[in-house]
């Protein structure tokens, strides 16, 4: 799972906006302002009938600062991505 749903920064991120993107999701901020230091991300793929899968997660990053639910609260309802 992507560490950043949890992180203070996610609605400021530039790599979580690139991760967004990846997954062709819509953004939570269309002009990133934040710069984290040293993310690490985990690529993930998987083939499915004929189609090549990808997944991308932000497992480390030297920036985050832990804020639970902080994803969940920009997008209340919303299935938190896994």
């Amino acid at each position: 799972m992507c560490i950043c749903v949890n992180c203070h920064y996610v609605d400021r991120c530039m790599t979580y906006h690139a991760v967004e993107t990846q997954h062709q999701e819509r953004h939570l901020t269309e002009n990133p302002t934040f710069d984290p230091i040293e993310p690490t991300i985990n690529v993930n793929i998987r083939s499915r009938d004929d189609e090549i899968e990808m997944e991308w997660d932000v497992v480390g990053c030297e920036s985050f600062t832990e804020e639970m639910g902080k994803w969940a609260k920009l997008r209340p309802g919303e299935l938190i991505p896994t």
